[in-house]
């Protein structure tokens, strides 16, 4: 089966991009065709600086590289390489309501976000994220679960093309995970854990023990001491709760027995050598590739050629269906 998803390059992923994606992306590439691709042309429908992006694609392949994306098993490219998906992009806006787009909750929420930064491409960025599924005529999506309404798009518009154009694309399913598709923030457990919040709000899956350490003790918690999952009462705690479980592949019910009695301060400490400890091969992953750019780039550049490929088969047929060619 193939399988298409994609990452923005806006620096260090944490463990909330890991264990809704990037985890999946591990294990699905073990038994799946997959494309993985590095989706720089969404990166700049909200502000970003252009002197950086290069730096941030470079270090986003790295990341996914010491992560255990495979490139022997998997394609992974930068999606402006592959200059189809911007074609496929427009090609589909002509066929997407704009009623469709404008009950994306994404768009809403980076509208707020950025006042004074709102613009087309923001707005139409479900279709570019379409395009990108679709032009790979992908049967599945990893994402996390802010991402599902998306990929629902992504069905809806593929049945409308085939049935207005002919047969060429499947209907992409959506993939999450069972459960931590939405890490929340340590800061405020009922809000969605975000880079672009207050570092402390995060954990990096390279950040140092030292800062693991501090992050996760000072942690929000809530009234009364008892390790308990209740996502309702308790929504620090279970947030916790679902890192220590996604980690250390304990039941959440596995992990109150072991605490029983314990306290938050014990329950914290054992969280974050378990993480310190799970995330240290990816940190000395990182630093080896770091100083290996050029089998970075050369890596992606024979992503870029594979996907190049599929993506031009895809629009060969897609511009002669539309009447193009």
């Amino acid at each position: 089966m193939r399988i298409f998803s994609g990452i923005r390059p806006t620096g260090n992923i944490h463990i909330g991009n890991y264990l809704g994606a990037v985890k999946q992306w591990i294990e699905l590439q073990e038994k799946n065709e997959c494309v993985f691709c590095i989706v720089d042309l969404h990166a700049i429908t909200t502000p970003y600086d252009p002197k950086e992006l290069q730096k941030n694609i470079l270090d986003a392949a790295s990341i996914y590289l010491a992560a255990g994306v495979n490139p022997e098993k998997s394609i992974i490219f930068v999606q402006s390489e592959v200059k189809e998906h911007a074609e496929l992009a427009w090609l589909l806006e002509t066929i997407t309501p704009m009623g469709e787009l404008s009950r994306m909750t994404q768009y809403k929420e980076k509208s707020k976000q950025y006042k004074d930064y709102v613009n087309a491409g923001l707005f139409a960025y479900p279709v570019l994220m379409a395009a990108d599924i679709l032009l790979y005529r992908a049967k599945a999506v990893p994402v996390g679960k802010d991402q599902e309404q998306h990929v629902e798009l992504a069905r809806t518009i593929a049945k409308k093309f085939n049935q207005k154009f002919g047969q060429i694309f499947p209907e992409p399913e959506t993939i999450l995970p069972k459960t931590g598709a939405k890490i929340m923030s340590l800061t405020n457990p009922k809000k969605k854990m975000s880079k672009t919040d207050d570092p402390k709000s995060y954990i990096s899956l390279f950040d140092s023990p030292e800062d693991i350490t501090k992050k996760i003790m000072s942690a929000e918690t809530d009234s009364g001491k008892e390790v308990v999952y209740n996502i309702t009462k308790k929504p620090g705690i279970s947030n916790l709760l679902i890192i220590y479980s996604l980690i250390t592949g304990k039941t959440t019910q596995e992990i109150e027995k072991q605490f029983k009695g314990k306290g938050y301060g014990e329950f914290k400490k054992s969280l974050a050598k378990v993480l310190a400890d799970y995330l240290e091969p990816f940190r000395r992953k990182q630093k080896e590739l770091q100083t290996r750019d050029v089998y970075v780039k050369e890596m992606l550049s024979q992503g870029a050629s594979r996907a190049k490929t599929i993506a031009e088969t895809t629009m060969k047929e897609v511009r002669s269906k539309m009447g193009l060619s």
